[in-house]
């Protein structure tokens, strides 16, 4: 009954909505398909993989003698080879262009200016203006905060004011060590958010800091994935800010600047490569020390997420630096796992032996352990241009929605229950467990850049629907019980992304409530006194002492942008992509240019992994600005 309760209200909503329109406007019949909302989550009885039923109201069987929704049916015998889901839209050189957007808009004739027009003012701009000063007012605590109580650490303890570091006195504390490295994490981490937010003065002062104290020369074992998404896209993404000859976010330059940023992306890089070394697949170990290298006693288990999500910050350095090395190791790393990918259903596993290519973990879903290696193929695409990338990708969609896709086939229409992505055996496309976790919240956002807006809008509703219920996103929610089973929420950003592209790409105001309610949630739920703190469980609202630096990197930042319309990021004219870690990166034709391919071929490579032909050293760096965008 709780479920049918919130949907009610979330139905309520979306009525309230259209009477505004319909009493001012006279619109509310005829909002258009971009519109209608797939809010109808009134679950039968639920049966998990072992055929028992759920406690969940609602009858015990519908008409026919169907037991529990289609999610929990396998796909039919030959579903591979037989019929197959709706192909989707295939994205193409104009992914991230006017022409992409219009369509994804509503294509039949109508704009952005149109929708624009007919339905901004659902959302006053009055209130709009307010909550765009309330997410600035909401980073400026965090950050304010860090900077005076944790600086130089790398994470603020929020509710007891003081910093938080790497655990020495636990190396086997992964949960901190593999991403606190000792360098001031989330001053690293933030570096662009001040930029987006316009505050030049702060961006200058924040990076000057980050040159004259961060360093790399540390004792410190950190997870290779959380330091090249957290801290190397960070000195990327800012240090191409800093050469923009546009400054679309002002007078973001630094006096005397001499690609300091760059070199310390360089530097950090090497001290990673390590971990590609003495591994038989290319598949890179999962940790390094940074100033020893890969300890004597690594694991050599690593997800698919964490080996496979390297390319962009790896292929943006080589080609500014015009050094295969780095690109060319991700991207071994990438073509690794693709080849070891299910040969009966295409979908890989979450877990992987480097040395042995055996799959540990056959676990195949959106979430965590997979959730940015399938980001990463379409964004490489969208930033370099390789055809192989959207090859891979597409198959990738393609496996994903023939084997994790359960429920009706359309969003919006038809009999059978709403579609919901659920882990599966990666070899047989069995179900293996009824609950998925907070990680797969971006999915909606990545479908957006492909023009699947449908699902889109039905997954992102789904995951509303359970922010709804508790005022935050728990780590794990277990469909068939229709309740959480890992309860903690540590300011993820994954829901906010996806609402902050769907409003992009459909312009409805349905989404800036949907922000607003998440921003008043974290406000009301995770504020304390020294910033915002992890909750521990979403259900009594306890809270744990930690505010990781993706609450400034991504959250923040997203809620900044839904409410910022007039945001150089919309209207300067340059193409912009985020990373996973929310760093955004102009999509440049000199980020196409590979200089180094006619140097050795796919299955030759760099003499060694980690040693190329001829490593620049920092006073040779060819770089290369950010000032000419794609045509």
């Amino acid at each position: 009954m709780q479920w049918r309760a919130l949907v009610l209200g979330l139905v309520l909503l979306r009525l309230g909505l259209h009477g505004v329109l319909w009493l001012v406007f006279g619109l509310g019949p005829s909002m258009g398909f971009y519109q209608r909302f797939p809010l109808s989550f009134g679950f039968q009885r639920l049966r998990g993989p072992d055929g028992s039923a759920s406690p969940a109201s609602g009858p015990a069987d519908r008409p026919g003698g169907l037991s529990g929704p289609s999610w929990l049916q396998p796909p039919a015998p030959g579903a591979a080879e037989g019929k197959r889901r709706r192909a989707p839209r295939r994205p193409g050189q104009g992914v991230c262009g006017p022409a992409h957007w219009g369509y994804v808009l509503g294509g039949r004739g109508r704009g952005r200016d149109e929708y624009e027009k007919r339905y901004s003012s659902a959302f006053p701009p009055q209130l709009r203006a307010q909550m765009r000063d309330l997410a600035r007012g909401m980073f400026v605590f965090g950050y304010d905060n860090y900077m005076a109580h944790a600086f130089p650490q790398d994470e603020l303890n929020p509710i007891h004011c003081r910093g938080r570091g790497p655990d020495r006195g636990d190396p086997s504390n992964l949960n901190i060590n593999d991403v606190l490295g000792n360098y001031s994490l989330t001053l690293v981490d933030a570096l662009d958010t001040l930029a987006i937010m316009g505050n030049s003065s702060e961006f200058q002062k924040a990076v000057k800091l980050v040159i004259n104290t961060v360093s790399f020369d540390k004792d410190s074992t950190v997870q290779v994935f959380e330091a090249t998404i957290r801290v190397l896209g960070s000195l990327l993404s800012a240090h191409r800010i800093i050469t923009d000859s546009k400054q679309p976010f002002g007078d973001m330059t630094i006096k005397d600047y001499d690609n300091e940023l760059l070199h310390m992306a360089h530097d950090l890089a090497v001290r990673l490569l390590p971990a590609f070394e003495n591994t038989k697949t290319g598949i890179p170990y999962p940790r390094v020390n940074l100033k020893t290298g890969v300890p004597p006693d690594s694991n050599n288990e690593t997800c698919t997420a964490g080996a496979g999500s390297l390319l962009v910050e790896f292929g943006i350095l080589s080609r500014l630096l015009g050094d295969s090395t780095f690109e060319w190791v991700a991207r071994r790393a990438v073509k690794a796992l693709w080849s070891l990918r299910s040969s009966d259903t295409g979908l890989l596993g979450n877990v992987v032996n480097i040395q042995t290519g055996h799959w540990v973990g056959k676990q195949s879903g959106l979430g965590a352990g997979l959730d940015s290696f399938y980001e990463y193929l379409l964004k490489s695409y969208i930033l370099f241009g390789e055809k192989e990338d959207l090859e891979m990708f597409n198959a990738a969609y393609q496996s994903i929605q023939n084997y994790l896709r359960r429920g009706r086939e359309a969003c919006n229409e038809g009999e059978g229950d709403p579609p919901l992505y659920v882990n599966v055996n990666m070899f047989s496309g069995q179900l293996m467990n009824t609950w998925i976790d907070s990680l797969q919240a971006f999915f909606p956002g990545l479908q957006v850049l492909i023009g699947d807006v449908e699902d889109a809008i039905c997954l992102h509703a789904f995951y509303y629907a359970i922010w709804k219920r508790y005022g935050a996103l728990p780590e794990r929610y277990n469909w068939q019980l229709q309740a959480p089973d890992v309860l903690f929420y540590p300011l993820r950003p994954e829901l906010v992304e996806s609402t902050y592209l769907l409003y992009q790409a459909t312009k409805n105001p349905f989404y800036l409530h949907v922000g607003m309610d998440i921003l008043q949630s974290l406000e009301k739920y995770t504020k304390v006194k020294c910033g915002y703190a992890t909750l521990h469980h979403v259900i009594d609202k306890s809270k744990e002492d930690r505010m990781e630096s993706f609450f400034l990197s991504e959250t923040c930042k997203y809620l900044y942008l839904l409410f910022d319309e007039e945001n150089p990021v919309h209207k300067s004219g340059t193409r912009y992509m985020f990373t996973t870690e929310g760093h955004i990166i102009s999509v440049d034709e000199h980020l196409r240019e590979s200089p180094w391919k006619e140097f050795f071929s796919e299955e030759g490579g760099p003499d060694q992994v980690g040693k190329s032909g001829h490593r620049p050293k920092p006073q040779e760096l060819n770089v290369i600005n950010s000032s000419s965008n794609v045509g």
